[in-house]
């Protein structure tokens, strides 16, 4: 594989981690994620085991690093002044992008489970919002909503990665920020970014 400019610019130790990432995504293609082993994927890329585990905690760990670098992307959009919707639709184009891989990650609901790590990430960047744009951390009642909804977009999310929603990821952004409850809308709307 090729490396492209951005990939140019990145550490050693984070080739290291792209180049885990993808031997893991080759083993998906063939293995469901709890049957793949360390073993299978340090032979993959032919990397040591010991540098999987310089890297990564498991291979959920790393699963989880992969959706953090795509997250990061579509969080680093909200922050340049667009809206929720704009960071869902990058977001779920970024996933869609991915769609292979993310399909066999979510599939997976046990400890350390991607859709564990998504909720962690979407609830603790809302409330960081919403600190930011207020000046003050959320209420309970808003916290509360906040939980709410992230469990049930992740919900969505997971039943669209795995085929069985069918729509775009403009269509899902959309169907998630009109989903959102008013309370919790209400908050975001004050700000001017919700949609």
């Amino acid at each position: 594989m090729a490396e492209t400019g951005n990939q140019r610019n990145l550490t050693k130790g984070e080739k290291t981690k792209y180049r885990l990432a993808r031997a893991m995504k080759e083993c998906m293609k063939t293995t469901s994620v709890e049957n793949i082993t360390v073993k299978q994927i340090t032979e993959k890329c032919e990397l040591t085991r010991q540098t999987f585990y310089r890297n990564f905690l498991d291979k959920y760990d790393l699963i989880n690093w992969y959706f953090d670098k795509l997250l990061a992307k579509s969080f680093e959009h909200m922050g340049q002044g667009k809206t929720v919707y704009d960071a869902l639709v990058k977001k779920f184009t970024y996933i869609q992008e991915e769609q292979k891989f993310f399909s066999a990650a979510f599939r997976y609901d046990e400890q350390n489970s991607l859709r564990q790590h998504d909720f962690e990430l979407i609830l603790a960047f809302y409330e960081n919002l919403i600190c930011e744009k207020t000046g003050k951390f959320p209420e309970e009642n808003v916290l509360f909503l906040l939980e709410m909804y992230c469990n049930s977009s992740i919900y969505m999310t997971v039943k669209w990665v795995t085929g069985e929603v069918t729509c775009t990821p403009e269509e899902l952004a959309e169907r998630l920020v009109d989903g959102m409850p008013g309370k919790l809308a209400e908050v975001f709307t004050g700000p001017g970014i919700l949609n």
